[in-house]
């Protein structure tokens, strides 16, 4: 593991049978995170893109751009969408469920057939 990394056993307190997390919503939580971690990577290659060909000036790179940046855009609506999975999977997991007077998160939730629309905990 490179610096930073945290195992499945480290994340759920060692990973034996009483460490009160269950080995599913482990697997989904490192799931979605290495999936986070493709998209982020993808999107480090496309801002590099997208910087060059701007500097470059090219009428052809410029276009170009249009379709990167919707691209860029599509990642980041896709990372937004899998940490408001994440986040509703370890409040029902009892993880989080601790409401926000008693220091559990706030984040976003999404609302039943609403799209990549979100509510915001009153915290905007």
């Amino acid at each position: 593991m490179e610096g930073g990394e945290t195992t499945l056993s480290e994340f759920g307190g060692g990973g034996g049978a009483g460490a009160g997390v269950d080995t599913k919503v482990l697997h989904a939580f490192q799931t979605s995170f290495v999936q986070v971690q493709s998209l982020l990577d993808q999107n480090r290659v496309l801002i590099n893109e997208i910087n060059q060909n701007h500097e470059s000036k090219v009428p052809g790179n410029l276009s170009r751009n249009v379709g990167l940046i919707r691209e860029l855009n599509n990642n980041i609506r896709r990372v937004v969408d899998l940490y408001a999975d994440l986040s509703s999977l370890f409040a029902a997991s009892d993880g989080g469920g601790r409401a926000a007077s008693e220091g559990g998160s706030v984040g976003t939730v999404r609302q039943a057939g609403a799209g990549h629309k979100r509510i915001r905990s009153g915290l905007d």
